[in-house]
């Protein structure tokens, strides 16, 4: 179990959900955070919550933004947490721009902060976590290209680990990838639009997922990740309720 108190730790989507959830709970374990969203707003009441957080409002999406941090900050643990909330409707009813919502915002932020991340590079020892989707894996047939968006993420933290294996950089990169959750504003309207799509109550359908994956448990969860031998953790887990569980590799 690693001290946190000298590793800054800056989380990318601070401001709601599961990202806010993440950067509390690193503060909490004494890790100096670097809260990092396009919302001054929420971004002040979190920093109000914690004086070892700092805050950053800026576009996660902007090729100049991740150097431009990374450099300011120099992090030891990097969260990608933020992407773009899918619009909750079947294939036919999408257009090209909606369908695609996702890819020019979760998969951009993704590469720009991957890639910055293995040019500048961050110092050995660091870790990267992407946190992508459980439908990478299982797919979302209402929300366009997210599931597809979501799976990019997850292939291309597999091969910024790779070329920092290769080049010998001691950098770890992982990518995590969180259940569907009623308790987030991205997985809210999910939630309704599955139940209504399988004629289920929304207690229905959310007791086939089990116990809810809360943004306190994601934080806990993460917080247990950067502390862990970087030898022993693996290129990607599902976060679930109970927590992390290793991806079948």
């Amino acid at each position: 179990m690693r001290d946190l108190s000298d590793r800054t730790t800056l989380v990318v989507g601070a401001s709601r959900g599961l990202g806010r959830g993440i950067a509390r709970a690193f503060a909490q374990a004494g890790a100096p955070v670097v809260a990092v969203a396009r919302t001054g707003t929420a971004l002040a009441e979190l920093a109000a919550a914690g004086a070892r957080i700092q805050t950053a409002v800026a576009d996660a999406t902007d090729a100049a933004t991740a150097g431009s941090l990374l450099d300011r900050h120099e992090p030891s643990i990097v969260v990608l947490v933020a992407g773009a909330g899918p619009l909750m409707r079947p294939l036919q009813h999408q257009t090209w721009e909606t369908f695609s919502v996702n890819w020019h915002t979760d998969v951009r932020i993704a590469f720009h902060w991957l890639r910055e991340a293995l040019l500048r590079p961050l110092r050995p020892g660091a870790t990267v976590v992407v946190v992508s989707s459980g439908a990478a894996l299982a797919g979302s047939p209402l929300s366009g290209g997210y599931a597809g968006a979501k799976a990019t993420q997850h292939l291309i933290t597999g091969y910024a680990r790779d070329e920092a294996d290769r080049a010998g950089l001691g950098i770890t990169f992982t990518a995590v990838l969180p259940r569907l959750t009623p308790l987030t504003g991205l997985g809210r309207p999910a939630v309704r639009a599955y139940a209504a799509r399988g004629g289920q109550s929304e207690d229905d359908y959310l007791r086939q997922l089990g116990e809810p994956l809360t943004p306190e448990i994601a934080g806990s969860a993460l917080v247990d990740l950067a502390r862990a031998d970087p030898a022993t953790v693996a290129p990607g887990y599902l976060l679930t309720g109970a927590g992390l569980r290793d991806l079948p590799r």
